[in-house]
């Protein structure tokens, strides 16, 4: 195995695919590099002489400006290195293209989904417990582990509760990103019925949260308000026995792969994640995408400093004016609250290997493959096409995987190199970026990606994703948070509590 590699021939740098000690020699680029200090895995080494302030590129792009002269075979990191970025941008549409059209190579394959009454398709017959507001939680878990207890089984996946302390005492856009949310898991596929449970005194109160669910089947939704009745949980079994029977009705059946969604997540990324699991993914994604299928892409404040690339896959002009918006507006967020927008990447990042928010961000969107970008979804809502969609969400690891699910993806592709327990509520396919994660926590991760610094060919392994993935589809496969039975749920805020 090589002791590095070179993402690209403008690179200043290379990645150490194993800890380099001081003193050895590596080969790359057809040239000799002495290492000059101990560097670990999956950190950066410089491949040749730069000056103080002088412009570094990884993947063929800026990471940022050295903060003092380098010399070659020394450490680039943190202690010399730093981002380029500072402000806002002026955005020009330049369309470049782009090598992957949503549906450009549409195929027979199918997947076993269950088929809904409004036409959607979900990849699990669930029924789900959710309540409007913090104050009733215990309720509804008392609730979903009584009916699990009673009827789970005989057609039926589970029933399941998705704790979150909000729903009262909010004010303005955090009143409506706890309703969006909420309402996009009642929406969910995934959940052949819902028992909505509110408490009767709180903001988000039945009367106010139903008309979010205009377009929801009648059949698929319960509502129960605890102040109204004398046994709560009386009342919630027999609303719970009614949507037992309608889940019933379902089966699964073949349905065409282009009307699955997945979405996309990183989460604990280290030095491997632009290497190996993100590009990885993002082969599955144009897969999916070229068969007429949808793929979600998230985490817009880790797209800073790499947005361009994804403006200029915009389909039109429209779309790159939506990118715009939702880049723009998730800097004026950090400003608002008076944040650095740049500062990124968490402690666990910089431990792996990324130096700088650009760094992050080159790797974080490669998840995005080659595709066109079809679309923006804004928090709480569903996507309305196929192809590549972005999703506003920040990069929290619990927020974002809630946010695609609200915006309908049957399942979560995470990737990660430092590793998380975490589920969201729907099947989270954790990928590592590297091999020796995959074997310390075989109950934590689904795939390994990390076999591609061992010279596993990409589109060999993304072929075997992708029919992992039709597998956990089909409910042949359960994913370890499945497994586990690790199912959460996190709401972004903004603003005061009172």
């Amino acid at each position: 195995m090589y002791a590095v590699r070179q993402l690209h021939e403008q690179d200043e740098v290379a990645v150490a695919l194993r800890p380099l000690a001081k003193g050895e020699q590596i080969q790359v680029a057809g040239r000799s590099v002495r290492v000059e200090e101990d560097i670990p895995r999956g950190h950066k080494v410089a491949l040749q002489a730069l000056a103080a302030g002088a412009v570094v590129h990884k993947y063929g792009y800026a990471i940022g400006r050295t903060a003092a002269q380098v010399q070659p075979g020394q450490w680039v990191h943190t202690h010399n290195l730093k981002s380029g970025l500072a402000g806002k941008a002026d955005y020009v549409y330049q369309p470049a293209g782009s090598s992957v059209a949503p549906g450009s190579s549409p195929s027979t394959r199918t997947f076993l989904g269950y088929v809904r009454e409004n036409g959607d398709v979900g990849i699990r017959n669930e029924l789900w417990v959710l309540n409007t507001v913090g104050c009733v939680n215990k309720t509804a878990e008392r609730l979903a582990k009584m009916a699990h207890a009673e009827w789970a089984g005989d057609g039926i996946d589970g029933f399941y509760h998705f704790p979150h302390p909000y729903g009262c005492s909010q004010l303005g856009d955090d009143l409506v990103y706890t309703q969006k949310a909420l309402a996009g898991l009642v929406r969910h596929p995934n959940a052949a019925g819902v028992l909505v449970i509110g408490l009767g005194c709180e903001n988000n109160r039945l009367d106010a949260f139903r008309p979010l669910l205009a377009d929801v089947p009648p059949e698929k939704v319960r509502y129960l308000a605890v102040q109204e009745v004398t046994d709560e949980f009386e009342a919630g079994m027999s609303l719970l026995a009614e949507l037992a029977a309608y889940a019933r009705t379902f089966q699964r059946t073949p349905v065409p792969v282009s009307r699955l969604r997945i979405g996309m997540k990183c989460g604990g990324s280290d030095g491997f994640s632009g290497l190996t699991a993100n590009p990885l993914v993002g082969r599955v994604a144009d897969l999916l995408v070229a068969e007429g299928g949808t793929a979600m892409l998230t985490e817009v404040p880790e797209m800073f400093g790499a947005e361009t690339i994804l403006m200029e896959r915009a389909v039109n002009e429209s779309v790159f004016r939506d990118v715009v918006h939702l880049i723009d507006d998730f800097k004026d967020y950090y400003t608002r609250h008076g944040q650095v927008i740049y500062e990124n990447p968490s402690p666990g990042n910089k431990d792996g290997g990324i130096t700088t928010l650009e760094e992050k961000s080159l790797g974080c969107i490669q998840k995005g493959g080659r595709a066109a970008v079809s679309g923006v979804a804004l928090y709480g809502e569903p996507v309305r096409s196929p192809g590549l969609q972005l999703v506003q969400a920040p990069g929290n690891d619990m927020v974002s995987v809630t946010a695609l699910v609200a915006a309908g993806a049957h399942m979560v592709l995470f990737t990660t190199g430092r590793g998380t327990p975490m589920g969201g509520a729907v099947p989270t396919v954790k990928i590592s970026t590297n091999t020796e994660l995959y074997e310390k926590k075989p109950s934590w991760i689904d795939f390994n990606a990390g076999s591609l610094v061992a010279g596993a060919d990409m589109d060999d392994l993304a072929q075997q994703l992708f029919e992992h993935l039709l597998q956990v589809a089909n409910g042949a496969i359960r994913t370890k948070n499945e497994q586990n039975d690790f199912r959460e749920i996190a709401i972004f805020k903004d603003g005061v509590t009172l």
